[in-house]
């Protein structure tokens, strides 16, 4: 089923692409294949990046609701489930998403992984795609994607992950820091830390050791993720703008 239903569309959408595009430049190939990924889960990841600037955004609230339910589970329960009601959040929307393109992503990582030096690859070309003999991991005359070990898109890569990271973690102005964090606040900087140091560096090290087509297909998504987040919590922003204006 996975053969079937992820990896074989995802082969034969990049052969189809490499085949139609004049030169036949495989890194021309995965910039317009990532372009056509991204619209294609558009939906899913907006709704997934919006869930989970909501769930960030009322973190202090959840934090007041702990202190002061802090010895009643059953009631702090509630509160919450409260709050996400009032907020019109979904706790599990920023999650269910991501798992649906978890296939489509796996796909991607194997092909890159194995597909440029693999030509049984040609074996699960549909009938109406035109398969080339082989396909040439050279781009722009010199830099094979094929090879692992690019280090400039190992660092693209994980500064574009950074980035997004970053832009997902950041306070709004409102949100003071606190001066004396108790232990679960202390628990979640030192994870948010982690998340926004140390994915970055995982993905610059797997980028670097798998071949390079790869990293150039997480740097350009990721960058293009960067690029979404930016337009939506502008909108976002604006919306909440709007709000208070009607209130006042």
């Amino acid at each position: 089923m996975f053969q079937t239903f992820f990896y074989k569309p995802v082969v034969n959408l990049l052969i189809f692409l490499y085949d139609i595009i004049p030169g036949h430049d495989i890194g021309l190939t995965i910039l317009i294949f990532v372009v056509i990924v991204k619209i294609v889960l558009h939906p899913l990841q907006k709704k997934a990046i919006t869930s989970q600037k909501a769930l960030q955004e009322i973190q202090p609230e959840i934090e007041e609701l702990k202190k002061k339910y802090k010895d009643d589970k059953q009631e702090l329960g509630k509160a919450t489930l409260e709050l996400y009601k009032e907020k019109k959040i979904n706790p599990f929307s920023s999650c269910l998403p991501l798992l649906i393109q978890l296939p489509f992503l796996i796909a991607i990582f194997r092909l890159f992984r194995t597909g440029f030096t693999d030509n049984n690859i040609f074996n699960l070309t549909y009938s109406f795609v035109s398969a080339p003999e082989t396909i040439n991991p050279i781009t722009l005359g010199f830099v094979d994607l094929s090879q692992p070990g690019n280090i400039l898109l190992s660092v693209l890569a994980g500064g574009a992950l950074y980035v997004q990271t970053k832009m997902m973690m950041a306070r709004k102005p409102e949100q003071k820091k606190n001066p004396n964090p108790n232990e679960t606040e202390n628990m979640m900087n030192i994870m948010n830390k982690q998340m926004l140091y140390m994915m970055p560096v995982f993905v610059a090290y797997i980028s670097y050791t798998t071949p390079s087509g790869l990293a150039l297909y997480w740097f350009v998504f990721t960058y293009l993720t960067v690029v979404q987040q930016y337009f939506l919590f502008k909108k976002r922003d604006e919306d909440s703008i709007e709000v208070i204006k009607k209130q006042n």
